[in-house]
């Protein structure tokens, strides 16, 4: 079970708020589509790693989405807020509902005494 990833210089860890810019293909257009949420599992299986991002739609309706690391739609990964967890899978929060379901606690830094 893995705790971190790094996807092109961009390192998570499970429990931070993401942003995931995916490639959307529509004939000959293409765009960016973002799909932001918790970072609940990473799966390392050497060339087929990948990540699960876990956010809540509209009426508290949990949405997942499975993304391959090495896959040539994810664009780019930001990290919006840091997490502090202590497990390396969050799965506990698929049973949760509405506020309690995006409840992580923020990592605080060492600089703010």
């Amino acid at each position: 079970m893995a705790k971190y990833l790094n996807v092109a210089g961009t390192e998570a860890s499970v429990g931070d708020t993401i942003l995931v810019y995916t490639q959307i293909n529509e004939g000959e257009k293409t765009r960016l589509q973002i799909f932001e949420g918790i970072l609940i599992a990473v799966n390392n299986r050497k060339e087929n790693t990948s990540f699960v991002v876990r956010k809540i739609a509209t009426d508290s309706i949990g949405v997942e989405r499975i993304f391959p690391v090495d896959s040539p739609t994810v664009a780019k990964i930001e990290v919006k807020r840091k997490g502090k967890v202590k497990r390396a899978k969050l799965s506990y929060l698929r049973g949760k509902v509405g506020k309690m379901a995006t409840k992580v606690k923020q990592e605080v830094s060492n600089t703010a005494k």
